[in-house]
């Protein structure tokens, strides 16, 4: 039944401001817009995985709720972490419910408000250099933004639109590919680059289990090897301009949220591999505080000793809240056992990869690029749980969408 256009016209508004409003990179507004947009849209009726994965959130919010109970935190904090751990539930709630019948076209409304989000990064990008004068990548990204996951996501809708049922003249595709991927550029972000290639090869079944795949996948894995061989025989500079200021970054990349012992006193190790300092920092603290502890969290409104004080959200601090590594945040306020219920919420997303419909084949090859790259995410960005994530609710309507092909398919 097609949605009247005064209320598809009004879902896809809500649909672009959820979306757009975590890019102010102001919590306090985003959990307002997608509380108030999860209350607007609420169904009586929801789909069983949607529902699991709810559950699995609510649980770990639960624990966290409960270990409180056992600590002394001011009522700040504890408010503050209870918006925090609650995201991805609101997330999934939103993209299910806006998605399920009251968008006429889903993935129409995701292509375009994508390409909306490149343009206006665009201008901010262009305005920064041309009005503000910044001359170097650093300026750039710290004044338009760091990452897009949710632009990369539109570039492979568009990639693969006949896979979605998407309709696109050559022109228009052509268009939407320019600006987002100039869009993307500009973001110079490692984690970016990444999910491409998951999202990339999810879609083309390469991650459907058989000795082809395995061969294919070894040979990506081979050449993005030799890549990185060649990025450490240049050796790009730490303080270098440009490209090679990218460069250095993808050199360090894979030391630089697993190291073990860092030196605090010096400047540049302590910094380039900030990330390593929040865990290990993390680690020593729960194991210090007892088995307790460690299984069910430090609860809400729990904070980390860095030891120092560091520049993070224009705000010196030494005691965080809030990790950039999701796994070691949920391990902070949950415990273990949080962390086992979050590692599951992922691999139930690693679904059947084949069906009678190619719609849902593909939907199903993109959920098992998500659950891959959420494993990335989680680990150097936080994952559903960074204020300026929208994942949460691309899998949300993506859950929607899949009894929207199912139903259709079936009547």
């Amino acid at each position: 039944m097609r949605i009247s256009f005064t209320k598809n016209y009004l879902y896809t508004f809500l649909f672009a401001i959820c979306v757009a409003v975590p890019y102010l990179n102001n919590y306090e507004l985003t959990f307002l817009v997608w509380t108030a947009t999860m209350a607007i849209s609420l169904r009586r009726t929801y789909s069983k995985q949607l529902m699991v994965q709810v559950a699995l959130f609510t649980l770990i919010l639960g624990i966290a709720f409960f270990s409180s109970f056992f600590q002394d935190f001011n009522n700040y904090d504890f408010i503050r972490d209870i918006t925090y751990m609650a995201k991805p539930i609101i997330g999934l709630l939103i993209g299910y419910q806006l998605c399920r019948n009251r968008l006429n076209n889903p993935i129409q409304t995701v292509v375009n408000t994508g390409v909306l989000l490149a343009i206006i990064h665009l201008f901010i990008v262009f305005y920064g250099i041309i009005f503000v004068g910044f001359r170097n990548i650093h300026q750039i990204r710290g004044y338009a933004g760091y990452f897009s996951d949710f632009e990369i996501y539109v570039i492979i809708i568009i990639l693969f639109y006949e896979k979605f049922g998407l309709t696109l003249s050559r022109n228009k595709k052509s268009l939407f590919l320019s600006v987002l991927v100039l869009s993307s550029a500009f973001y110079l972000s490692r984690t970016n680059f990444i999910q491409f290639g998951i999202l990339f090869l999810a879609m083309k079944g390469y991650f459907v289990p058989n000795r082809k795949n395995a061969t294919i996948l070894f040979s990506f894995l081979l050449a993005g090897l030799v890549a990185y061989s060649a990025i450490l025989y240049y050796n790009p500079k730490r303080n270098g301009k440009g490209i090679e200021a990218f460069l250095y970054k993808v050199k360090i990349a894979p030391t630089e949220p697993f190291k073990t012992k860092i030196n605090t006193e010096d400047y540049k190790d302590f910094n380039d591999n900030y990330r390593s300092v929040e865990n290990i920092n993390t680690y020593r603290q729960m194991e210090r505080d007892g088995a307790f502890t460690a299984f069910f969290g430090k609860g809400l409104g729990s904070k980390v000793d860095l030891k120092k004080e560091v520049w993070l959200d224009d705000t010196s601090l030494r005691h965080i809240s809030i990790l950039h590594n999701g796994f070691m945040t949920v391990y902070l306020k949950a415990g273990i056992l949080g962390l086992i219920l979050l590692t599951f919420s992922v691999f139930l997303l690693f679904r059947k990869q084949l069906s009678n419909s190619d719609e849902l084949t593909h939907l199903n090859f993109l959920l098992t690029g998500t659950a891959l790259f959420l494993l990335i995410s989680y680990w150097v960005f936080m994952g559903y749980y960074f204020k300026a994530d929208t994942k949460s609710i691309l899998v949300g309507l993506l859950f929607a969408l899949s009894e929207r092909y199912t139903s259709r398919k079936t009547m």
